[in-house]
């Protein structure tokens, strides 16, 4: 049996493709870790988002009683000032 270049350039394909086969492996499992680590990033970020919106509608809700707090809330743009121009609307 004779060795024929046919077999020589199916092989060498065949190592191309596990070589390249081995390389996207690798990146679709370090990019999945990416993934994961980002997807905790989000979920806490969500998490903080949730408690400071709660935290702001409390302080609103506090300041019906308490005027005292408005000024805080003014500069935080949670509460627009009460200026004495009268708005007019149509």
């Amino acid at each position: 049996m004779r060795n024929s270049p046919l077999t020589t350039v199916l092989l060498a394909l065949l190592g191309i493709s596990a070589v390249l086969s081995l390389f996207l492996f690798w990146k679709y499992s370090t990019r999945g870790r990416e993934y994961r680590a980002l997807q905790v990033q989000v979920a806490g970020i969500q998490q903080n988002r949730n408690i400071i919106a709660s935290l702001a509608q409390e302080s609103l809700e506090y300041s019906k009683t308490h005027p005292a707090i408005d000024p805080i809330l003014e500069e935080a743009k949670l509460k627009v000032p009460k200026t004495g121009v009268p708005t007019i609307t149509k």
